[in-house]
């Protein structure tokens, strides 16, 4: 079964083409391979990837439509999983047209290449972001979405609605992700765990926004592989109890679902570097500011459906996790403790 994977170079991208090749499906990735953040990183995900004969790999930008249909015509993939897009909230800030072109027009282009070859399933990412003014813990798919606190945001829920009306009018199975907070070795510089790391070992301060007392749900990456390949396999449904007089936000009468994937235990941002302070053996310098426009105070994922549908439950730890991740990060870039 050939699978089609956007943002195949990057952080969960390519850990999922990876776990895709390995169980022996054939697998279509495709990467625009900007620079938002170094470029290196993305080549050498990919060289993983490359090792394997099932792999083909499209450089190519899904904003660019012609593009985007000549790969849908020409590979055919049965199931396709979008994973690229703008990522970041606070280069929402700065740069708003990004998100627009990647990942609204370019969702866009990824819907129309499913409906023209009549893919089985489409699997995208959304974001625990979309919860955005809802303070209502833990966060879960049945509540009221409609108060993003920025652009980034805005587009992942526009994604959800944009899949709905594609799964309402065509027949498309279509399924939401949420991540929540997703860190491991190959992730992205331009994220907390990546920046703390090499401050702290070149012995520089590290900016903690609300003063860390931030709670973030943070999932290991390989247990958000694991939600997203098992949600991969089984194409969404409608859901027979639906009613128009009291609508479910999490499904719908078409073939249409959104879920969390989460670990389901928020921790404290200041935990959260204690532990990375304990692993590296350092102290860091902390520079204690306020909370930045769009931030979120809390992140908590429901993830009872998925563990009621899909028997999952994260396993990884963070205490596991940042160690995973210190090793990874000291070997890649040569580092010594």
């Amino acid at each position: 079964m050939s699978i089609l994977v956007t943002g195949a170079a990057g952080f969960i991208g390519s850990a999922l083409c990876l776990r895709l090749l390995e169980r022996g499906d054939p697998v279509i990735g495709i990467d625009n391979h900007n620079d938002y953040y170094d470029p290196a990183i993305k080549e050498a995900r990919l060289a993983r990837n490359a090792e394997h004969a099932a792999y083909t790999h499209l450089r190519l930008d899904i904003a660019d439509r012609e593009a985007v249909a000549d790969a849908f015509a020409t590979h055919k993939p049965k199931r396709v999983v979008n994973l690229a897009a703008q990522a970041g909230v606070r280069y929402s800030l700065e740069n708003p047209l990004a998100y627009i072109n990647s990942n609204i027009v370019g969702f866009a282009h990824i819907l129309e290449g499913c409906r023209d070859i009549g893919v089985e399933h489409l699997v995208y990412a959304s974001s625990s972001s979309v919860y955005g003014a809802n303070t209502t813990t833990p966060f879960s798919v049945h509540h009221n979405v409609d108060h993003p606190l920025n652009l980034y945001a805005a587009s992942k829920k526009s994604n959800e609605l944009m899949a709905h009306a594609y799964s309402h009018i065509h027949g498309l199975p279509t399924t939401g992700l949420r991540f929540f907070t997703v860190y491991g070795p190959w992730g992205r510089p331009d994220m907390a765990l990546f920046k703390f790391t090499a401050a702290i070992l070149a012995g520089e301060p590290i900016p903690v926004f609300n003063h860390g007392q931030h709670r973030r749900d943070f999932t290991y990456v390989d247990d958000i592989v694991e939600g997203t390949i098992r949600v991969l396999d089984r194409p969404a449904a409608p859901a027979a109890a639906w009613k128009g007089d009291r609508p479910d936000p999490g499904t719908s009468m078409a073939p249409w679902r959104v879920y969390n994937i989460g670990n389901n235990r928020p921790v404290e941002l200041m935990k959260y570097i204690g532990e990375l302070e304990r692993v590296l053996g350092r102290t860091a310098e902390k520079q204690m500011l306020p909370m930045q426009p769009g931030d979120m105070p809390e992140t908590c994922a429901d993830i009872d459906d998925l563990v009621e549908q899909f028997d999952y439950r994260p396993v990884t730890t963070v205490e596991v996790g940042i160690e995973r991740f210190v090793d990874w990060y000291l070997s890649y870039y040569e580092v010594a403790r």
